[in-house]
Order: C-alpha cells, then structure tokens, then sequence
C-alpha cells in the first residue's frame, strides 16, 4: 500500500484494545505507533457517540487504539 501511495506523509489506523494481535501487528511490524486510546472516559471526536455508556461494563472499558505511521 505505501509503495502505492508514495505521497502519502502520515498512515493512520485504529484497531479495538481486545484484539491484541492486531495492535502487535501494527507495532512490531508495520512501525506503527500508539497515539492515542479512546474509551468512554476520552471518547473519539470524530464519534461522539463512542463515549456513551451501551452495554456491560466490559463493553464499557474496551477501547480503541488509534495508531500513526509517519512516512521519512
């Protein structure tokens, strides 16, 4: 994909915090770097609704890790 988009200066992903495999992934493999975790205490701007109570309360403590890949 980055040899696609050769322009591209920042990549960005999210990935839920349960799915451990996917967080190792973009980390150790891809070089990608946790910037910021979203849950119900610091919900994602760009969905507001993310932040309201809707479940379990283990629904409620998972979260959402956003990732960037800065480009040299």
């Amino acid at each position: 994909m980055e040899r696609l988009y050769p322009e591209t200066e920042v990549w960005e992903t999210c990935t839920p915090y349960f799915e451990t495999r996917n967080i190792h992934f973009y980390i150790n493999k891809c070089d990608f770097h946790a910037v910021e975790f979203f849950n119900r205490f610091h919900p994602d701007p760009q969905d507001p609704e993310s932040g309201e109570k809707t479940g379990s309360a283990k629904e409620e403590d998972d979260g959402m890790f956003r990732f960037e890949k800065r480009m040299k």
